[in-house]
């Protein structure tokens, strides 16, 4: 397999990912993205939704922002917890945008 390293890196990622999501899950349910509802079911739940998920994302993209760009050192959480927040906001947003949110 050509990138051996990077796929195996990528799969490690994925996982610590999916663990995180599972904890913040726990603490949040299912309504944090769902604005209030449980299960995201039409157009306009998923629209919200998406847009909750976005203003979610652009906060931690102007944390990433403005860390790297100052050369910060972070307070509070690693530059790692934000782009693993960044991607998993995306990942979330797929969910939503399926229509799988809170199923």
């Amino acid at each position: 397999m050509e990138y051996k390293e990077t796929n195996d890196e990528f799969y490690l990622i994925t996982q610590e990912m999916q663990e995180l999501f599972m904890q913040k899950q726990e603490d949040y349910g299912p309504t944090n993205v769902g604005m209030g509802k449980s299960v995201v079911e039409d157009e306009v739940d998923i629209k919200v939704s998406l847009m909750g998920l976005s203003i979610r994302m652009n906060d931690k993209i102007q944390r990433l922002l403005n860390l790297t760009l100052h050369n910060k050192e972070p307070k509070n959480e690693s530059l790692e917890d934000t782009l693993i927040d960044i991607a998993n906001y995306a990942v979330m947003g797929l969910i939503v945008n399926r229509g799988k949110w809170g199923k």
